[in-house]
């Protein structure tokens, strides 16, 4: 039998054309040809499913740095989720797929089934509105009336239609004294509603990588499933704590080195709140320490991090010093300009890290599917 040609036509909104045909010019294709060899990566990707490794959906998945976390586990990626049009084209250079979109606007039936959902969903204030009314009327009010409006409220719906047996989710240590302490025990109360059993800890990532980074991390057993379940973080860290010196490169191009204007501004700054008894100013690193926290406003001027220099100006670092201080791996591609890369690899998580803890979460899931006593 002759095989059939099939012409589609795609509706695009006008960035993702746009990314097209950067993406399809960064690597010497066609349009044609670039959309043909993507969609057939997905297509594989997708209907290859390896049932001797757990599944797991990235949701706000950024640049996948918690991808490459539960893929460095062993996991298997079978649904992303990104909205932010810069991550998600250094997501479609590193992995070969375009994440789903506004994931308010994802009908959770449609997501496939999977093991564990990762997430590193934004930190948002709960409105209380609602749920002061059902109070005063007698009414109990439950996870939709206490999340409505914010983006963990589309984590939760997702984790009640698909019932994952497990999940991660990360999030900036002030969580958990957000509003008071308010937003994190809503968070708590939802996961728990969904009859999880609940774990958490502010884990800093310095064990891994040269850089003082604190987070929380929520981790969730499915209690329908598994009944009571104990886990720990019981961390594996290596035994060489690594130092910044470890990911500096060696030729580094001038323009990172600060100019004599900003240089002057930062230390004219820094001189003003030290005498006004605050602590605010820049950071010179210590090669043979561990660094400041790498945020996503590390574009602006670099000065939470700055690598002194013999003779000249301190300089920023590189977006690929950047990217080995979260413990990327130096194969991963950064299709983006410098603002861009500083943004996404401020916003994302210490690699390794993740890795750890996803080896734990899918060892207690061996041991609870061998024997749920575990």
């Amino acid at each position: 039998m002759k095989a059939e040609k099939l012409d589609i036509h795609v509706r695009l909104e006008p960035f993702e054309v746009e990314l097209l045909k950067e993406s399809a010019k960064s690597n010497n294709q066609t349009i044609q040809d670039f959309i043909h060899e993507s969609a057939l990566l997905n297509l594989k990707n997708t209907a290859v499913r390896n049932k001797d490794k757990y599944s797991f959906i990235d949701l706000f998945s950024g640049i996948g740095g918690m991808r490459l976390g539960f893929e460095d586990a062993e996991c298997q990626c079978i649904y992303s989720g990104e909205w932010n049009k810069f991550s998600r084209k250094t997501y479609l250079r590193n992995f070969g797929e375009f994440p789903h979109g506004d994931i308010t606007k994802v009908d959770a039936s449609t997501i496939p089934n999977h093991d564990i959902l990762v997430a590193g969903f934004p930190c948002q204030p709960f409105s209380i509105a609602g749920i002061s009314k059902k109070n005063s009327l007698g009414r109990a009010s439950g996870f939709e009336d206490k999340t409505q409006g914010t983006l963990f409220y589309d984590v939760c719906r997702v984790i009640k239609e698909k019932r994952p047996k497990a999940f991660l989710l990360e999030n900036v240590k002030n969580l958990r004294s957000h509003d008071k302490g308010r937003t994190f025990q809503i968070i708590y109360e939802a996961l728990t509603e969904l009859d999880y059993e609940v774990f958490y800890q502010i884990i800093d990532g310095q064990m891994f990588v040269p850089q003082h980074r604190e987070r929380i991390f929520i981790v969730g057993f499915d209690k329908q499933r598994y009944g009571t379940v104990n886990f720990d973080f019981n961390l594996n860290p290596p035994e060489h704590t690594p130092v910044l010196s470890d990911i500096l490169e060696s030729n580094v191009d001038e323009k990172y080195t600060l100019s004599s204007k900003l240089w002057d501004y930062l230390q004219n700054y820094a001189k003003k709140h030290r005498e006004a008894g605050n602590g605010f100013g820049y950071g010179l690193a210590n090669p043979d320490g561990i660094s400041r926290t790498l945020s996503a406003r590390y574009y602006k001027d670099g000065a939470e991090i700055l690598i002194a220099q013999e003779g000249k100006n301190p300089r920023r670092l590189t977006p690929r010093e950047c990217a080995r201080l979260q413990g990327f791996p130096d194969s991963f591609e950064i299709p983006v300009s410098d603002n861009q890369a500083y943004r996404q690899f401020g916003n994302s998580v210490v690699v390794p890290l993740i890795s750890d803890i996803a080896r734990l979460i899918t060892q207690k899931l061996d041991r609870l599917e061998n024997d749920p006593e575990q």
